[in-house]
């Protein structure tokens, strides 16, 4: 097959035109600088091409391509009319493919669907990393599964790749600015270069990965019908995190805004580093649902050495290419278009791995109560099943204490105010140790940070300087908790100065209800009561992008 590369002279460009070459295609290499296309196709043995394809892509005819491929990037900056290219691959007979690891430009080029179509073209943009080969290996993990609870995927390239100058625009053109996140079914947002997770990749070998918006958060919710979906990724060395977790808190705050200049020296200062770390990358797709009623995390692991990393991105193009008459027409974000099979045997003769696992996944609470979670009701289950974010919303009724230990305590801990009819929201996130729960009631908020505790049927809640232990039990289906123990900063606190507990979690007419009231040690009196009805916050709108709002 004839092809066309354009920014073929490029790292993951010639990168990806080496591998075709493997293939037997007839490759041309082509770009603006034609001393750059020259010397690329000589050494990779393609044949150069001199283009602007931004600005008179006609030049492109001249290899009479059968397939145009777009490593050029950074899609993002492609301007007013970012689907010039596509659109004159549909008009010159050609298929057109690109590595766009942007979220806009990928869903985007949709609209290209029915012309596409109508001349039998194939038009997929996102053919590479994300979320060309994420779909593919999100496929097959999903496979079996009773719901798709959370995609968790992660890129992790060692610190001796070579980044050319686009990979760093498009890094610099997301750290600190808001995306949207679909998380517990309701679009959220969370500032790139934010929610640090770290990585096993293997023993000794851990990695740090930051959230960043891709092609995957804005599709994956809809095309698999997942609750959850976050992608990260990280750089080797911790300095390079840190700089870039740095310009994210300053683009935050708005004191960075020409963040675009940053480019070359961003570039320079990388390049300087190259010789650190090591040339180990890794890519990382996690899966987790319910199988068979009980959740599972279902993971596939890349691991790259020897500097191989960098063919990833161009893994999905040569493993479309070798099933195109198996490809049906049409313009489209590349998901899922090949198995994880075809995907792994087209980088079987590179120096990478993979491997698959699954482990049980229980919640926080399904672990605590152990064998007497199935006799909970339903709608408690739902709201202890936390793996990624849920939020829940409804009314309460609060009544608060008017002594000084209950004033006292209302204020350290941030207690509602009195009131009735409170709307209040509740949101449960999973982290790295237990969960954290948010609750707020007519904007009043207070949190509390909770975990494992080494005894059977309880759980520890850290409020502030504050951690109290306390007890579950299942009655009736219903959900009963007593405080056992507590310490403040980390000190035991006596039995006859802990607080009291008469709450409980329990459903009336389908819905969940809660009654926690809260009193002072030494018959001091009521701290606080409240009591009403939750129900789940979730998008009607199913994960369909663009966002179509709440119904909370």
């Amino acid at each position: 097959m004839r092809v066309v590369v354009l920014g073929g002279y490029g790292v993951f460009g010639s990168l990806l035109t080496a591998l075709l070459i493997r293939d037997g295609h007839e490759v041309w290499i082509a770009g603006r600088d034609a001393a750059k296309a020259a010397a690329c196709a000589a050494r990779l043995g393609a044949r150069p091409l001199t283009v602007d394809h931004l600005r008179d892509p006609s030049r492109i005819l001249e290899a009479a391509p059968q397939a145009v491929i777009d490593a050029a990037g950074p899609f993002q900056d492609y301007g007013a009319d970012p689907y010039r290219i596509a659109r004159f691959c549909i008009e010159n007979d050609a298929d057109y493919f690109d590595l766009s690891d942007d979220a806009d430009f990928t869903a985007g080029i949709a609209a290209l669907d029915e012309a596409a179509r109508a001349a039998g073209r194939r038009v997929l943009s996102g053919a590479s990393s994300v979320p060309g080969l994420s779909s593919s290996v999100a496929s097959e993990l999903a496979a079996g599964l009773d719901e798709v609870t959370l995609i968790e995927t992660a890129i992790l390239p060692g610190n001796r790749a070579p980044r050319g100058r686009s990979v760093i625009a498009s890094i610099l053109g997301r750290v600190g600015r808001p995306c949207p996140v679909w998380r517990g079914c309701l679009w959220r947002e969370l500032r790139c270069w934010s929610a640090r997770r770290v990585y096993r990749l293997a023993p000794g070998l851990d990695r740090a990965a930051y959230f960043i918006g891709v092609p995957d958060t804005v599709l994956f919710p809809a095309f698999f019908s997942a609750r959850s979906v976050l992608f990260r990724a990280g750089m080797e060395l911790g300095i390079l995190n840190a700089a870039l977790r740095g310009l994210a808190v300053l683009q935050g705050k708005g004191l960075l805004p020409f963040i675009g200049s940053l480019r070359a020296p961003a570039h320079w200062i990388a390049s300087r580093l190259e010789g650190l770390g090591s040339d180990h990358g890794a890519m990382v797709v996690d899966v987790t649902g319910p199988k068979d009623g009980v959740p599972v995390r279902r993971r596939w692991r890349l691991l790259a050495e020897a500097g191989e990393g960098p063919f990833i991105p161009g893994v999905m193009i040569r493993a479309l290419l070798r099933r195109i008459d198996r490809i049906p027409p049409g313009a489209r974000p590349c998901l899922a278009e090949a198995t994880l099979e075809e995907a792994e045997q087209a980088m079987s003769d590179l120096a990478i791995s993979t491997a698959r696992e699954e482990t049980a996944r229980p919640s926080l609470f399904q672990a605590a109560l152990s064998e007497a979670w199935p006799d909970l009701d339903t709608p408690i289950q739902r709201l202890h099943a936390v793996q990624d974010v849920l939020s829940f919303c409804g009314t309460a009724s609060v009544k608060r204490g008017t002594g000084v230990i209950a004033r006292l305590a209302a204020w350290v801990f941030g207690f509602p105010l009195p009131g009735e009819n409170v709307p209040v929201t509740v949101t449960l996130t999973r982290t790295e140790h237990g969960e954290t729960w948010e609750r707020n009631f007519a904007g009043r908020t207070f949190r509390s940070v909770c975990s494992r505790a080494q005894s059977p049927s309880r759980y520890r809640e850290r409020f502030g300087w504050f951690v109290y232990e306390l007890e579950l039990s299942v009655k009736g289906g219903s959900l009963c908790f007593r405080v056992r123990r507590g310490w403040f900063l980390d000190l035991p606190i006596p039995q006859l100065l802990l607080p009291k507990s008469d709450s409980r979690e329990f459903t009336a007419e389908g819905l969940f209800h809660f009654d926690v009231a809260l009193s002072a040690p030494l018959g001091l009196g009521l701290i606080v009561h409240y009591r009403g009805s939750l129900r789940p916050e979730e998008d009607p709108g199913g994960g369909q992008w663009p966002p179509t709002g709440c119904n909370g």
